[in-house]
């Protein structure tokens, strides 16, 4: 049994065979997820598991060189904004930000969307896969 680390086994699954430059998101709970991309169902009521936890996690397992957002999120969900922000404060991490329309197309080409319990609008973010032995 695993002592560490992310215990779901799919989320572990996804995140040790995904290579530089792969993509996973993390979405809430109305994300609209393509039926050819890998759905991984965390969501067990509104607000749980909720959208930071679960990225907070994660970030723990996996090392990212480049994040995806809505554009919405900088005037529906500022807050969450910042919380994102705060957990890639002093990282070498692109940010790029999309329209929403945009970033739903782009779930079609991650590894895997991991559905949270969030109700928050615009929770979503796509994490792109750094190399882990290059700076």
């Amino acid at each position: 049994m695993k002592r560490n680390g992310i215990l779901n086994s799919d989320v572990s699954r996804v995140l040790s065979y995904m290579g530089h430059t792969d993509q996973i998101a993390i979405g809430d709970c109305g994300l609209p997820i393509p039926d050819s991309t890998e759905r991984i169902d965390l969501a067990l009521a509104f607000g749980e598991p909720p959208f930071i936890r679960v990225l907070e996690l994660v970030l723990q397992d996996m090392k990212v060189e480049k994040i995806i957002l809505a554009e919405e999120i900088t005037d529906q969900n500022p807050n969450m904004l910042a919380n994102i922000q705060a957990l890639f404060e002093g990282q070498k991490v692109d940010v790029e930000f999309v329209p929403h329309t945009a970033f739903k197309a782009k779930t079609a080409d991650c590894k895997a969307v991991i559905r949270t319990g969030e109700t928050t609008p615009y929770a979503n973010i796509i994490l792109q896969s750094g190399c882990i032995f290059a700076d």
